[in-house]
C-alpha cells in the first residue's frame, strides 16, 4: 500500500496533486513562482493544515528564481532577505485557519534572519525538505500511537480527509487505519461527504479505495442514524488548529459529528502533530474562522442550485470543543481526555525528551 504523494520539490519546482481534479482526474499542478503557490493554496489544489504548511514553505524557495516577485525592486536586489521576507509575508495571507502555515512560515523566517546571504537559497531549501521529512515522520508515529484505539473496531467514522493528501503521506485521521491495515486488521470506514466541497466523498475515498482500505461514502446527515443502529463505533477526525485546552477547529461540520457522538456514547478522536496546536490561544471562540465563497455552496461545479436571491453562509471551519473529544492523537502520544493541565503537560514532556 502506498499513499499518494500530495506534493514533492524538484528541480526548483514545486509539484501537487491537483486535489480539485480528484476523483475524475489524477493531474499534477507545477508552481514555480510564489504567487502560484498562494494560488493553490487558496484554490484547495493543496490543503489539509500540515500539507499547506509544506506547501508554502517550499513556495518560499521559490522567491529566490521569481521573475514576479511583487517586490522585485533596487531594495530586494541588494537585499535578497527581503525578498524571502515578503514571499513569507504573502504566503501567510492564503488561508487564515489552519496554524501550520504560519508555524511553517515562522520556521522558514528564521532561516532567513539568521543564514547569510551567500546560503541562504540553500538553506532555505534545506529547512523546507526538513519539515517534510519531518512531517512524514510524525504521521507514522500518530499511525502507531493511535492504532491501539481502533484496534478491534469493527466500522470507524471520519470527516473530511486527513490522510495522504492532507500531509506528506500516510495523513493524521487515516494515520491509524494505514497503520493497521498493514497487518490486515483495519477497521471498515464510513466517509462522510463533507459539503459544500465533498473532500470526504471525492479524497477521502479515493485515497482508502486506492490503498485497499474497506470505505463506504454516506451523506453527512446520516452519521446519527447509522450511530443509533450501532454501524459506527468510533470517530475520528483531523485538525487545523488545536487551542491550549484543546479546543479543536477542523472543517465544516465536525462538531455536530462531535455532538453526536457524545450522545451515543462513542469515542470521538482527534489527530493531529504537535504543531497543530497554538499555544497562545486558549478559547476556540478566538481561532479566526475562513469564509469561503458563495458559489461553493450556491453553484457547485458550476451547477446553479440556490436562488439568486438567498443569501449564503460558507464557512469553512468550526470548532468542537475540548469536553467533546476523547482523546488527541499526536506523534508524541495519547492525550486523554484534553484540558490545559493535560495539554500542558504533554508539551513539558516533550521538551524533556520524554513521550
Amino acid at each position: 500500500m502506498t499513499a499518494p504523494e500530495t506534493l514533492r520539490f524538484e528541480n526548483h519546482k514545486l509539484i501537487l496533486i491537483d486535489q480539485t481534479k480528484l476523483p475524475g482526474e489524477l493531474a499534477e499542478l507545477v508552481c514555480t513562482t510564489v504567487e502560484q503557490t498562494h494560488d493553490a493554496i487558496r484554490r484547495l489544489v493543496v490543503r489539509g493544515a500540515p500539507a499547506i504548511g509544506i506547501a508554502a514553505a517550499y513556495g518560499v524557495c521559490l522567491a529566490a528564481d521569481d521573475p514576479d516577485d511583487r517586490e522585485s525592486n533596487d531594495e530586494s536586489e541588494s537585499d535578497p532577505r527581503s525578498r524571502y521576507i515578503h514571499a513569507i509575508e504573502y504566503l501567510a495571507t492564503s488561508r487564515p485557519t489552519a496554524v501550520n502555515l504560519f508555524w511553517a512560515l515562522d520556521r522558514m523566517r528564521g532561516v532567513v534572519e539568521s543564514t547569510s546571504v551567500e546560503n541562504l537559497k540553500d538553506a532555505l531549501v534545506a529547512e523546507a525538505k526538513r519539515i517534510n521529512d519531518e512531517d512524514r515522520q510524525m504521521c507514522h508515529a500518530i499511525g502507531r500511537n493511535g492504532a491501539p484505539l481502533l484496534s478491534g473496531i469493527d466500522t470507524v467514522l471520519t470527516h473530511c480527509n486527513a490522510g495522504g493528501l492532507a500531509t506528506s503521506t500516510w495523513g493524521t485521521a487515516l494515520a491509524p487505519i494505514y497503520h493497521l491495515h498493514q497487518t490486515g486488521q483495519a477497521p471498515k470506514v464510513l466517509a462522510d461527504e463533507t459539503r459544500p466541497l465533498l473532500q470526504g466523498g471525492r479524497l477521502t475515498a479515493w485515497e482508502l479505495s486506492q490503498a485497499g482500505v474497506d470505505v463506504t461514502v454516506i451523506t453527512d446527515s446520516m452519521s446519527g442514524s447509522l450511530m443509533r443502529q450501532g454501524v459506527i463505533q468510533a470517530v475520528i477526525v483531523g485538525a487545523d488548529r488545536i487551542t491550549a485546552r484543546g479546543d479543536v477547529a477542523n472543517k465544516i461540520g465536525t462538531y455536530p459529528v462531535a455532538v453526536l457522538a457524545r450522545h451515543h456514547g462513542l469515542p470521538f478522536y482527534v489527530a493531529a502533530p504537535t504543531n497543530t496546536f497554538d499555544l497562545e490561544l486558549d478559547c476556540g471562540d478566538d481561532i479566526p474562522i475562513e469564509q469561503r465563497g458563495r458559489d461553493e455552496v450556491a453553484a457547485p461545479h458550476g451547477v446553479g442550485i440556490v436562488p439568486d436571491a438567498a443569501k449564503v453562509l460558507n464557512p469553512a471551519f468550526d470548532v468542537t470543543p475540548a469536553d467533546l473529544v476523547t482523546a488527541i492523537i499526536t506523534e508524541r502520544g495519547v492525550i486523554q481526555q484534553p484540558t490545559g493541565e493535560s495539554i500542558a503537560r504533554h508539551f513539558a514532556e516533550k521538551c524533556s525528551g520524554h513521550i
